[in-house]
């Protein structure tokens, strides 16, 4: 009786007898019982969705996609192997000098000792399985460091020649261990990085190592915390030295009022935890020193939240008494609310294997979960937003009533864009941004990928909104540094890599849409996810394949260096065809050397910079004649034309011509005349075709010029003092129709070469006369240093390279380049109060040391410069010796200027090898 019914049900829309029968006398008990069932699978169906969605939102809530960024040596690769190795990740502490590290897995990187490009690794703190092996409920009194969460750690460059691979990284990161070194404080790349951090709203905290080293200053490190990052900090940890001014055993930590002992020369993970009473009987100091910082904590929270107010009223006023687990909820709320400046700041020796476990747990209890980050910022057909928005609808309604009202006879195409925009991101499966490309020998391109909403699944067909293509996502892998596990999916909010896509690069947004279309609606594929600006290159040097055969696999290699790293550049300089790679320092084009050809075997060698120099004429020269009488393919060519070159300056360019002129045109510095007297030239109304009946048979007005110019081109191409190419020089061609043109023998080839040899040996006249002058490329430089050191850069421009300084201003925003951009939030805010910052003293600190360096000294200027290029090369190495490593700058060709006689003389030498 009741297996009839179910299955009737199971095939509602079949066509047939049986059905017919069955519809057609519908039972009373049959309806009853297939209603009950419905509503059971019904209820089933949704507790699974909300027990899935739950377990979606626990996984990802116990989630950390972090980062480290530092300046170059502060210890970003020692702790990462410190946290690894205490995750249970590893079996033995790598050693950077060893060579012996996971992250650093490049044969470069462990010849040098320093990290080159970023590494993307997972790990589980506290150790165990991840979020998924957790119960679904916690101890709401417990830290969230009490069970284990998924960490994706990222291990970023210090060197300032790497500061785009620290840009792309930043952008997909939800928070940030920024690590300073004890001895050396707040150094320029952390400056710079900071910079970029706050310009993606990432909330931080701050890991001040190296405390072993002598030398070593907490207090100071922590003073210059608030005075070269603007930022109040909030000292969660103190060093503990034996006796006062003895070796770093360990930290008193000022939240939980304890103190962590390690034992020297021990691998860190017996740690020894005494309380604040037996604080007291052992390093009474100590214990003072942490009172006042347990006090200055809560009273710097109290400055920004509400909630710890009122918690310390209830424990009597009293700053000790105030719960651990208040203070670090007050602490999360300051660090993920940007705009209260507070970031916690914790100690330690990481080579020393002490307080890297704690740094974790603040990783975990302090920085945000993938749904807690800033919504990133997104952008669609120039109107921005945040992702949530994007995703809601709201962003598309109003790109929709942004959009220009369309013209007649066009209403179709509106309605079509704007037929609910909502239901077009609800059928976006997933949206990601490809932020790093890598080149890996054994598994081909490897594309990196932050999943922003929803699932990348395997085999989802990806939309570059960027390129406007779609390419399938064959595979999937979660990396460990240089090993990878293939995975179905990457879930929102987490980091991982594509495999087998050919076109992507970095930077790139990927989209996948419901059914499989190639194309998703119009609105979606203008979408961009943080959008990266690759700032200039400032060096420049050649590349030569050792022979022909090789230039096609050097371009390839070329291409696949450039879709790796977008801050190098690939030109081909048209005088000398030489292939010209640019990039932002010299060992960042020495390591693109050794990639070239030691990782990619590419057959090709990289020389020095070969500067473009010019030569230009000083005076007039006499009309000369010449007649181009010649067999040519078997042909008689024969044609002649007058020549007379003379100099010009970039204002004396002028267009204007008569009615003899038949050309006057500008290319790449120097102008052509051509004319023509007393030639008429006819142009037909229907397709504009020009016709003389005073030309030979074959030959029109359009063709004698493309003659006669390029032939007076190639004399250009060299000149005759120097062999360098002719600039600002005017070189006026005048064809004689009696005289030049001797009917079917006249030919285009002989009138090119004509025009030539009339050139050339004008231009002989010319150097017999007045002679000409070498000129050289003259830069637009823009330098960004610090009050402190702008008069020695300066001095340096002004004397040293001949350069002429055009401005001096405080605004330190380099228009082109992220690494000293400072937003309009940060340029609003109040300066950081000194009395309010509370700083432990150093062991042997005297007035003259732990001093905080001025504002004044640190505030941004900017020099405005016009420099020869010759000065230039190998100028960033330099200018980092006079600022302390914190100047930055971006050149540009501005003009080509006429060289002194003494410093032709020096450069000629140069050139000759008379060194």
């Amino acid at each position: 009786m009741v297996v009839a019914p179910l299955l009737r049900l199971r095939q509602p829309g079949l066509r047939g007898i049986g059905s017919t029968l069955y519809r057609s006398r519908p039972c009373p008990v049959e309806s009853h019982i297939c209603s009950q069932i419905s509503q059971i699978a019904g209820q089933k169906a949704q507790c699974f969705s909300t027990s899935l969605s739950r377990w979606q939102s626990e996984t990802l809530d116990r989630t950390r996609n972090i980062g480290i960024i530092a300046h170059i040596d502060a210890g970003k690769t020692t702790t990462t192997e410190r946290m690894l190795f205490y995750s249970g990740f590893t079996r033995r502490i790598g050693d950077v000098d060893e060579g012996s590290t996971v992250t650093d897995f490049l044969p470069a990187e462990r010849a040098r000792g320093i990290t080159i490009q970023s590494a993307a690794i997972t790990f589980h703190w506290p150790p165990g399985d991840g979020a998924g092996s957790q119960p679904a409920t916690q101890d709401p009194s417990a830290p969230k460091s009490a069970v284990s969460h998924t960490v994706n750690l990222i291990d970023t460059p210090g060197h300032a020649d790497f500061t785009f691979e620290v840009m792309r990284s930043l952008r997909i990161l939800d928070g940030a261990v920024c690590i300073l070194d004890g001895v050396a404080g707040v150094e320029a790349q952390t400056e710079q990085v900071w910079r970029q951090a706050s310009k993606y709203q990432i909330p931080r905290v701050i890991y001040v190592n190296k405390l072993d080293r002598d030398g070593a200053a907490f207090g100071r490190t922590v003073r210059e915390v608030s005075s070269r990052l603007a930022v109040y900090p909030a000292v969660c940890q103190i060093p503990w030295f034996e006796g006062g001014n003895g070796a770093f055993v360990g930290v008193a930590d000022a939240v939980n009022l304890q103190g962590l002992k390690w034992k020297a020369g021990e691998d860190g993970r017996t740690v020894k935890m005494m309380n604040l009473e037996q604080l007291d009987v052992e390093e009474h100091d100590l214990a003072q020193e942490l009172r006042r910082a347990r006090i200055a904590l809560v009273e710097l929270l109290s400055d920004q939240d509400e909630a710890i107010v009122e918690k310390f009223f209830e424990c009597d006023e009293d700053h000790l008494a105030v719960p651990p687990m208040d203070i670090i909820d007050s602490l999360r709320r300051c660090v993920l609310d940007q705009s209260s400046r507070i970031v916690p700041v914790f100690a330690g020796a990481s080579f020393r294997n002490m307080g890297v476990q704690p740094l974790l747990d603040a990783v975990v209890n302090l920085l945000p979960s993938p749904p807690e980050a800033p919504d990133p910022e997104v952008s669609i057909g120039g109107v921005k937003g945040g992702l949530r928005r994007l995703l809601s609808g709201d962003l598309i309604v109003e790109q929709d009533e942004k959009a220009p009202a369309p013209a007649k006879g066009k209403k179709k195409k509106k309605t079509a864009l704007q037929a609910d925009p909502k239901d077009a991101i609800s059928k976006l499966q997933s949206c990601a941004l490809a932020f790093k490309v890598v080149n890996d020998a054994k598994r081909g391109v490897l594309v990196y990928v932050r999943v922003y909403s929803g699932s990348l699944d395997r085999n989802s067909l990806l939309f570059n909104t960027n390129l406007h293509l779609s390419e399938r996502a064959p595979r999937l892998l979660k990396m460990y540094a240089n090993d990878a596990v293939e995975v179905d999916s990457i879930p929102a909010g987490h980091i991982g890599v594509v495999v087998g896509l050919k076109h992507a690069r970095t930077g790139d947004t990927l989209l996948s849409y419901a059914g499989n279309k190639p194309t998703p609606p119009e609105p979606l594929t203008r979408l961009q996810l943080r959008p990266i600006d690759v700032p200039p290159p400032v060096f420049f040097t050649s590349v030569e394949p050792h022979s022909l055969s090789e230039e096609k696999r050097m371009h390839e290699t070329l291409g696949l260096l450039l879709r790796e790293d977008p801050s190098l550049h690939v030109s081909v300089d048209e005088e000398s065809g030489q292939t010209l790679l640019s990039g932002m320092g010299e060992l960042h084009l020495e390591i693109a050397r050794d990639r070239l050809i030691n990782d990619h075997k590419a057959k090709a060698s990289m020389g020095r910079i070969e500067i473009g120099y010019r030569e230009s004429g000083l005076g007039v020269s006499a009309a000369i004649t010449k007649i181009f009488d010649k067999e040519v393919a078997g042909r008689r060519s024969k044609a002649g034309c007058t020549a007379i070159v003379e100099p010009i300056s970039g204002e004396d360019i002028s267009e204007a011509a008569d009615e003899d002129t038949l050309l006057a045109e500008t290319i790449e510095g120097n102008q052509i005349i051509i004319r023509a007297p007393g030639l008429q030239v006819d142009r037909s109304p229907r397709n504009d075709e020009e016709t003389s009946p005073l030309l030979p048979p074959g030959l029109d007005p359009a063709a004698l010029r493309a003659a006669l110019q390029n032939g007076a081109l190639a004399a250009l191409a060299r000149g005759p003092q120097f062999t360098f190419p002719m600039h600002n020089t005017r070189v006026t061609l005048t064809i004689n129709l009696a005289e030049h043109l001797f009917g079917n023998e006249t030919t285009t080839s002989a009138l090119s070469g004509a025009a030539r040899q009339a050139t050339t040996a004008a231009l002989r006249d010319l150097l017999a006369g007045s002679g000409t002058v070498m000129m050289e490329p003259v830069m637009d430089v823009i330098i960004s240093v610090d009050e402190a050191s702008l008069g020695s850069v300066v001095h340096d421009i002004s004397s040293s390279r001949g350069g002429h300084i055009l401005s001096l201003n405080e605004d330190a925003a380099l228009s082109a380049t992220d690494a000293s951009e400072s937003t309009a939030a940060e340029d609003s805010l109040p300066p950081i109060d000194p009395n309010r910052i509370y700083a432990p003293p150093d062991p042997f600190e005297t007035s003259s040391v732990g001093v905080e360096m001025p504002v004044s000294s640190s505030r941004p200027r900017t020099i405005t410069a016009k420099v020869p290029l010759k000065e230039m090369v190998g100028y960033l190495k330099h200018l980092r010796s006079l600022t302390a490593g914190r100047g930055t700058f971006v050149m540009s060709v501005d003009r080509f200027e006429n060289m002194s006689a003494p410093r032709q003389k020096a450069v000629l030498a140069e050139l000759r090898g008379g060194f």
